[in-house]
């Protein structure tokens, strides 16, 4: 057995008006938490630094750069890296990046059990829109303060095995698992924030809204034969709800671990990566059954073509 136990640490609310210091005090007490729990890492939420605020429409785009990391770890969260290492526990976290060279990401890193980063990933499913649109019930605008993710979906030898990562709407399209797949991911960490209400949609409600979260992530790791650790930042942030639902997912698809609330939560599974190999050795044993010379439209097209009227 490789055992990696995983804490899924479930973030509450985090308000506009809410410092980075006092967000980096909350997720190191989960991080306390999960330690005393045994676990050798610690999966927070996408943008677990601040508010969810592609939420709010800024006519000048540069006006919102404040919500932005320059760097990673600066000094705001270098209390949350000094306690992993303290606690020899590696880390996953969100955050939104802003490059040098002025490029802005929805990013998320990967430290070892030292604290030193091992990994880094930008958020290449970008959902929303990029104006104000009235009709919408609330604004879901990451097309305006975030570029689509120019890193690929690249897999870490990290803690015995090999683990991915992605980004929230990165979980809903199956090619994001199964490029990981193709490279023998034992381990995907999903952090998400996902409205409680559909903008267009506001009867779907928030049951079908956490069924389809549970099938996304689900389907991910059966079809990859990999574990799943996906984890929300959840509760009202300035008027505006966002769903938990944060679980664990093992290589057959089963929910072995799920969030109960909407606040801070950490979720523990001793995860083995063993467990991953039969599911890669008979039915997604890619080298015996993948048939390539068929899967051209993946990567030639883009939108949906009707075949031509009759």
């Amino acid at each position: 057995m490789r055992l990696v136990t995983v804490a899924a640490a479930q973030m509450g609310p985090i308000q506009k008006a809410d410092s980075r210091e006092a967000v980096v005090k909350r997720m190191i007490a989960l991080m306390d938490e999960a330690k005393a729990r045994g676990a050798d890492l610690i999966v927070y939420p996408e943008l677990a630094l601040t508010t969810f605020f592609p939420r709010w429409y800024v006519e000048d785009r540069a006006a919102f750069d404040n919500w932005f990391e320059r760097e990673m770890p600066n000094a705001a969260t270098k209390p949350l890296f000094e306690r992993a290492a303290q606690h020899r526990i590696a880390m996953n976290f969100g955050y939104a990046e802003l490059t040098p060279d002025g490029h802005h990401f929805n990013t998320a890193v990967l430290t070892d059990k030292s604290g030193k980063i091992v990994g880094k990933y930008r958020k290449v499913h970008l959902p929303g829109h990029v104006e104000y649109e009235a009709h919408r019930s609330h604004q879901h605008l990451e097309k305006r303060y975030f570029e689509p993710g120019d890193l690929g979906f690249n897999v870490w030898r990290e803690l015995g095995g090999i683990i991915g990562m992605a980004i929230c709407n990165d979980r809903r399209w199956p090619e994001t698992y199964r490029v990981m797949g193709l490279q023998g991911v034992e381990m995907v960490l999903i952090g998400y924030n996902t409205p409680s209400v559909n903008a267009e949609r506001g009867e779907e409600g928030v049951e079908k809204r956490l069924f389809h979260n549970r099938l996304s992530v689900q389907a991910g790791a059966y079809q990859n034969a990999t574990w799943v650790v996906a984890v929300a930042k959840a509760g009202v942030e300035d008027g505006h709800a966002l769903f938990g639902g944060s679980l664990i997912v093992d290589p057959n698809g089963e929910i072995v671990a799920e969030a109960k609330t909407d606040g801070d939560e950490v979720l523990v599974h001793a995860c083995d990566l063993d467990a991953t190999t039969f599911g890669k050795t008979t039915i997604f044993d890619f080298a015996r059954h993948r048939r390539i010379e068929h899967y051209g439209l993946i990567t030639s097209r883009t939108g949906a073509v009707p075949p031509p009227a009759k």
